[in-house]
């Protein structure tokens, strides 16, 4: 029986052993993988009891392996699966050679966004919103870490004109009076201004009553549907400008530091 282990805890090291060695008459001359095949629905069918969905597969740069990307507990995450189909790898793998986590490596790929999928016009801004690096958060006006994450944010903004934050109002299940807050924010900033969206904002994270949402309009729906598209599910998370999904509270340092970690 399949078996996931504590996902991204610990190292695989793969070691070639004679036990492990593929026979000649089994695969011939060439190349070992040409004789093995996994597709979609062979992967959901062994991973059925263990993942929601299998959203990818394919042969691994690891020998004698096929990458699995699925979705657990809400986020996509990289699994292996060996040629035998009995055995199901959920830890790091790491090249011995350079030391490259080629497991963090694909966790960090497959949970890429696509920026232009996501509108800003609703959005708060922390900064100038004509700065050239955006950060993208999705936050719950009641949420106790973004309440703790704003003053971070402020102190960002502070030492770094070319970095702006953009809040979309993603209010949690968890925290019912969230949601309307959250309009009467999304309200305060398409029918008044930013600054008075902020206070809003400040407001209700300090645990001060909001006014009731002053318009009608369904961009709170809209980004809690798009938040589920994009596999997120709790507050406060960041999206960096090159797409790179940052979930959990950040110190400023820390937020900076992601930054300059940016990839191509």
């Amino acid at each position: 029986m399949l078996k996931i282990n504590s996902f991204l805890f610990g190292c695989l090291f793969l070691a070639s052993s004679p036990a492990l060695a593929f026979q000649a008459d089994g695969c011939g001359a060439g190349a070992c993988r040409d004789c093995h095949t996994l597709n979609k629905k062979e992967a959901a069918i062994l991973l059925q009891d263990k993942v929601t969905e299998v959203v990818d597969v394919k042969l691994s740069q690891v020998p004698g392996l096929w990458d699995v990307e699925a979705i657990y507990q809400g986020r996509k995450v990289p699994l292996y699966i060996d040629f035998s189909k009995q055995y199901l790898i959920s830890g790091n793998i790491v090249k011995l050679d350079s030391g490259e986590n080629l497991t963090q490596k694909s966790f960090v790929n497959m949970n890429k966004v696509d920026l232009s999928r996501i509108p800003l016009d609703d959005a708060v801004i922390i900064g100038n919103p004509a700065a050239p690096r955006k950060i993208i958060v999705f936050d719950d006006p009641e949420c106790s870490y973004c309440r703790k994450i704003h003053p971070e944010m402020e102190k960002v903004v502070a030492q770094h004109d070319d970095i702006a934050f953009f809040i979309k109002m993603f209010p949690l299940a968890m925290h019912p009076a969230a949601y309307d807050k959250a309009k009467a924010i999304v309200c305060a900033k398409i029918e008044s201004s930013n600054d008075r969206a902020l206070t809003f904002l400040s407001d209700s994270l300090s645990g001060k009553k909001l006014p009731a949402p002053g318009c009608e309009n369904d961009q709170v729906d809209k980004n809690i549907a798009l938040a589920k598209e994009l596999h997120i599910n709790s507050t406060p998370t960041l999206i960096m400008p090159d797409g790179r999904v940052l979930p959990g509270y950040k110190g400023a340092d820390k937020i900076v530091e992601a930054m300059d970690l940016e990839q191509p």
